[in-house]
């Protein structure tokens, strides 16, 4: 006698794991080309940028006194620069170390940091500085120049016995490159606050003739 045949059961079969799989690799695959299309698109779009905001703005200056003249003859922004203040710090080849401090703390140690700074406040900020006959400190000069871009340098020997020819220099040279309201000379030895600065100078702008000096805590404007 035969036997029953048992009961077939059938069970509905899912999609297959590998097509799933499939799919999310070619979803990952479309992300990351795109994500790297992205990121190069950005590199060329920041290069731009760089390349269109990356004029030095570091000023090197002489004098032409050929025929008795005394024009100035510079390398870099011929134009004068509208700027409420202009602020010189004075340093030498042996203050290194107090610029890094500065550039530590108050004072910008980038192009777009200056930038961002003179916006703010109205004011310039520039190291001056001379020349030496040492080869190997006008060397470094050059490299930090360079890598910082935060001077302006004067055709005078940087020595402390010529200061006040320096400190005539740096005047004459920052009236002929800037067309500000306000020259500022500094010390590199000082903590500046911008801010403040700015404040002092905006308050006296109406004033066409204004001398100022300030130390430590006492100042002093006529």
């Amino acid at each position: 006698m035969p036997m029953p045949s048992s009961r077939k059961f059938f069970h509905a079969r899912h999609p297959s794991n590998i097509g799933r799989r499939s799919v999310v690799l070619t979803l990952c695959s479309l992300i990351g080309l795109l994500f790297i299309g992205i990121v190069v698109l950005r590199q060329d779009i920041t290069g731009v940028y760089k390349c269109k905001h990356s004029k030095p703005i570091s000023v090197s200056v002489v004098w032409d006194r050929s025929g008795g003249s005394s024009d100035l003859v510079s390398e870099g922004e011929q134009n004068r620069h509208k700027v409420m203040g202009f602020v010189g710090i004075q340093t030498g080849f042996a203050s290194a170390g107090r610029r890094r401090s500065l550039r530590k703390t108050w004072m910008p140690s980038d192009h777009q940091g200056l930038q961002r700074l003179e916006e703010a406040t109205g004011l310039a900020f520039r190291f001056i500085i001379g020349k030496t006959k040492d080869s190997s400190k006008m060397a470094g000069l050059r490299r930090e120049v360079e890598e910082y871009d935060d001077f302006l340098l004067l055709d005078i020997e940087e020595e402390y016995s010529k200061l006040p020819y320096k400190t005539l220099a740096f005047f004459k040279a920052a009236y002929a490159l800037y067309d500000s309201d306000f020259y500022v000379k500094a010390d590199d030895d000082i903590y500046l606050r911008p801010d403040r600065l700015s404040l002092l100078l905006a308050k006296e702008r109406h004033h066409t003739q204004t001398y100022s000096w300030m130390h430590e805590e006492r100042s002093c404007v006529h």
